[in-house]
């Protein structure tokens, strides 16, 4: 199977198929609007509106799995993301990225990209405490969590090439600049 063979569904229920994005790139995002994380939304807005009309495609996930950060319906969440951020970008039905209900796409995703630690593009002094954090964090919740492949928090994100490829996996903590070097090759 391909990244193409998967969909995703709106929050009206209907189904979009990444068959309809082959020949783009993609960004893949699952996001939450209540973490310390959410200001990335502005990040990734820059990107859909410096690279969308060169062939960038967002795939915007809500995902309330990791704290409950996102408690709030479909509707409040766009709503919330578009006042505060802007966002032209389309959402997403709200949905699991771990666990037995997990969206196929995600299996798909850790199954081509897998966790391979938080320092992997972090910058800075801020970045270098929130690695920390995270994995003091994650050391208490999962023992386990640097071998497993599984979505460690909100706004882990996967790049796609234009081929269909799963190029990188960029965890929270990754300095988006780096994430934007990747759609810039891409591009």
């Amino acid at each position: 199977m391909s990244i193409y063979d998967y969909s995703v569904s709106k929050p009206s229920g209907e189904e979009v198929s990444l068959g309809d994005y082959k020949g783009k790139v993609m960004l893949i995002v699952n996001t939450a609007t209540g973490c310390g994380f959410t200001p990335q939304y502005k990040d990734i807005e820059e990107l859909y509106e410096k690279y969308h009309e060169k062939g960038l495609e967002i795939i915007d996930i809500p995902c309330n799995q990791f704290a409950g950060q996102t408690p709030g319906t479909d509707d409040e969440i766009h709503e919330f993301c578009t006042l505060r951020y802007n966002t032209q970008f389309p959402q997403m039905k709200k949905s699991d990225v771990n666990g037995e209900n997990a969206l196929p796409l995600y299996a798909y995703l850790k199954s081509q990209k897998g966790f391979e630690g938080f320092e992997k593009g972090a910058k800075g002094i801020k970045a270098k405490m929130m690695v920390g954090a995270m994995k003091t964090m994650l050391a208490k919740i999962d023992k386990d969590y640097k071998n497993n492949p599984d979505i460690k928090w909100n706004f882990t994100k996967f790049v796609v090439d234009r081929e269909g490829n799963v190029v990188e996996r960029f965890e929270p903590t990754a300095d988006m600049g780096a994430v934007a070097e990747c759609i810039d090759k891409l591009i």
